[in-house]
């Protein structure tokens, strides 16, 4: 696999439009693998010894950035057929300084997983990515892994590229996470993965365990006490990684798209298939319950050491909720598409601690809130909660949304023009395929149309 070139160098802008379909979305289908999953696998298959065997692997851009840089830092990574990859790993402190610059194209994840990874090995690497990922602030992660021996040099307010100079002894972490991230939360476990002793992280609120869950599937020993809402984490630092089989779920942000999207349009009743229940990753589906979305899971079944399961959803009338905090880091990146299908409710929807959503890919506070105002929806903001006041009715839509690189955001838009009275166009859909590939044609075989289609 060739290093993919950067997507804001490859083509024009493309400008999408949603319109109503003629028709309810209906049958089943299957969304991409889970993109945070699919990270770590070959994270993990490339500190593992042995060869890791990988099925389900979300073949989207920073997926792809991931392992090309796995590549660059010493392990072998190949391709065996749609989804199924191979990684023969270099075990815990063998990764290799890379020849050239990482470039984690649009991708966050994988620059401050990275970054962790890197601060634990005595190697040097630069970091960078597109204009998005260059905007995104990388401080949070640099400050508790400069604690680890590993020295930072970036751009002013430690925006990307950035310099890392892994530590040739690095020294276990014991941090508390300022604001609930299992961004950050795993850049400190993965670098304390190379420190003697036992690395402590202690999170406010309960975030995304999928980290903790994969260091034990390849035989680190990990300890987790909960406390309040929140927990605290201890890895045993080098352990000997063994190669694993992973199964990669359906990723549960991806599948809120369709799902959304066929409680807003009338007549339609979908099913997405084998999507990842992990109790950390669902919170919107919870929401959207209490919201009175018809919403029902089937066939539920363990695969890889995580829950997945069926999900149908049908369409039928929303009321407004109030969201607490406390249940925002289990749904970190569905905002966007929540605040959605908030429009179409009826009451007060109102959504607590939302600080995280600043620091996205864009800022998605401030951009959900010009998306929902470009189609006749009022939100308002105060201090970190996002308000919506709605009467039932479907939105005018008829807006075009900028969606400043950012994929969530112009996936919502899209849903939103699929049930608003007129369509919604989004600026630029090609960063889509960095974590979605293939979304507008699976909404349209689904409306059995093209709803979704190119500005002529």
């Amino acid at each position: 696999m060739s290093n993919p070139a950067s997507v804001e160098h490859a083509s024009p802008a493309l400008p999408l439009r949603a319109t109503r379909p003629a028709r309810g979305l209906t049958g089943r289908l299957r969304v991409a693998g889970d993109k945070s999953i699919s990270h770590r696998a070959l994270m993990f298959g490339a500190l593992a010894v042995g060869r890791t065997e990988i099925t389900g692997l979300l073949e989207g851009e920073d997926v792809l950035r991931t392992a090309a840089a796995m590549r660059a830092l010493g392990a072998t990574v190949e391709r065996l057929g749609e989804g199924h990859w191979q990684v023969a790993g270099r075990g815990i402190g063998g990764l290799l300084e890379p020849a050239d610059v990482l470039d984690m194209g649009n991708s966050g994840t994988g620059a401050r997983l990275i970054a962790g990874l890197i601060a634990g090995h005595p190697i040097f690497a630069v970091l960078t990515g597109d204009a998005s990922l260059r905007s995104r602030p990388m401080k949070r992660v640099m400050d508790p892994l400069s604690a680890s021996g590993a020295r930072f040099t970036s751009r002013t307010g430690g925006r990307l590229p950035l310099a890392i100079e892994g530590a040739a002894e690095p020294l276990p972490l014991d941090y508390r996470l300022p604001v609930a991230s299992a961004q950050v939360k795993s850049a400190v476990l993965l670098a304390g993965l190379c420190a003697r002793g036992t690395t402590r992280v202690e999170e406010p609120e309960a975030t995304r365990d999928h980290t903790e869950n994969m260091l034990r599937h390849f035989g680190a020993t990990v300890r987790v006490e909960h406390q309040g809402h929140g927990r605290i984490i201890e890895l045993e630092g080098q352990p000997e990684l063994t190669a694993a089989p992973v199964h990669v779920p359906a990723d549960p942000s991806s599948a809120a798209f369709p799902l959304a999207a066929a409680l807003l349009v009338p007549g339609s009743s979908l099913t997405v298939e084998g999507v990842g229940l992990n109790p950390l990753r669902t919170g919107l589906f919870t929401t959207l319950r209490e919201m009175g979305a018809d919403l029902v899971v089937t066939n539920e079944r363990l695969e890889g050491g995580e829950l997945v399961g069926d999900i149908t959803a049908t369409h039928g009338p929303l009321r407004g909720v109030d969201v607490p905090g406390e249940r925002a880091p289990s749904m970190i990146d569905e905002y966007p598409i929540l605040a959605v299908a908030a429009a179409f409710a009826s009451g007060t929807s109102r959504f607590r601690g939302l600080k995280e959503l600043r620091v996205k890919e864009s800022d998605r506070l401030a951009a959900t809130v010009a998306l929902l105002a470009a189609n006749g929806v009022t939100a308002e903001v105060e201090g970190d909660d996002l308000i919506l006041r709605r009467d039932g009715r479907p939105p005018a839509g008829g807006g075009f949304v900028t969606t400043h690189m950012d994929h969530r955001i112009a996936m919502s838009a899209l849903v939103l023009g699929l049930a608003s009275e007129a369509p919604v166009t989004v600026d630029d859909g090609r960063f889509i395929d960095t974590s979605f590939p293939g979304f507008a044609a699976l909404m349209n075989g689904a409306a059995g149309g093209s709803p979704i289609g190119p500005v002529e």
